[in-house]
């Protein structure tokens, strides 16, 4: 693990450079990162809420579409956050060589790392802002709430934007990534609690998906689609610093180790 972190402002630098860049498409940008959740939501939320009607969580009955939303937020997050610090991060980092050409400059590699995880975690907060309006005109909920779930979702995309730098900094190809959304995003989504409940669990895997960044996310973020203050705020905000520390320190010793630094 790095003992001396380098850093300075040169992240702000490669961020701006990023954001620079994405501004030229952003609206395809929108319409990317906004279409699958919305069409989940929607197909799911109104098709299979119309036959479920309700689902109990707390002992409390709430309408699947608004048990869904709150769920899918937080997994669009996850996703948006996953996908720019794996597939954007690794193209500037490997074949764009951008990663090279900032190195040039009174950057360094430590700066950079850091700037593409804040920035994923920036993508992914654009993305849940978009669906977050969405739901709000769709009247799903509109708890005076939410405003206080909006920064606490730029902490999900720190969280999984430092994991994926790890696998970044592992990648030999673009096909490498496919092991960490099959083996781990994906399961992740069905044991957090954004489909079902996660008391339908057996008592094994319920007490595994504890441990999850995504649980903490749901777990944290869902009562303020429902008007009400998080029970385990502190428990999982804890979840997600910690992922978040150990993650980048993670996958900065191991994008330095590649850069031979």
């Amino acid at each position: 693990m790095p003992a001396v972190l380098d850093m300075q402002w040169g992240w702000a630098a490669v961020f701006q450079r990023n954001f620079l860049v994405w501004r030229k498409l952003f609206w395809p940008s929108l319409i990317g990162n906004i279409a699958e959740p919305l069409f989940v939501l929607i197909a799911f939320g109104y098709g299979i809420g119309a036959l479920v009607g309700s689902v109990t969580l707390d002992g409390q009955a709430i309408p699947y579409i608004l048990f869904l939303a709150s769920g899918s937020i937080c997994m669009s997050s996850m996703n948006a956050a996953s996908f720019e610090a794996l597939y954007s991060a690794y193209s500037r980092m490997g074949p764009q060589k951008t990663w090279e050409g900032i190195l040039n400059a009174p950057v360094s590699l430590d700066e950079i790392v850091f700037a593409e995880m804040i920035w994923a975690a920036f993508k992914a907060l654009f993305t849940a802002t978009a669906i977050l309006v969405v739901m709000v005109a769709l009247d799903i909920s509109r708890s005076p709430m939410l405003l206080l779930a909006w920064p606490l979702l730029f902490l999900v995309g720190l969280c999984f934007s430092s994991l994926a730098l790890i696998f970044n900094a592992l990648a030999k190809g673009y096909d490498f990534f496919t092991y960490y959304i099959t083996l781990f995003l994906t399961p992740m989504t069905f044991l957090s609690g954004v489909y079902f409940p996660r008391d339908q669990l057996p008592a094994w895997l319920l007490a595994f998906s504890d441990w999850l960044p995504l649980t903490a996310a749901v777990s944290l973020i869902r009562p303020f689609f429902l008007g009400q203050w998080p029970a385990h705020w502190v428990a999982d905000v804890a979840v997600l610093l910690g992922y978040t520390v150990v993650g980048f320190s993670l996958a900065l010793w191991l994008t330095r180790r590649r850069f031979k630094i």
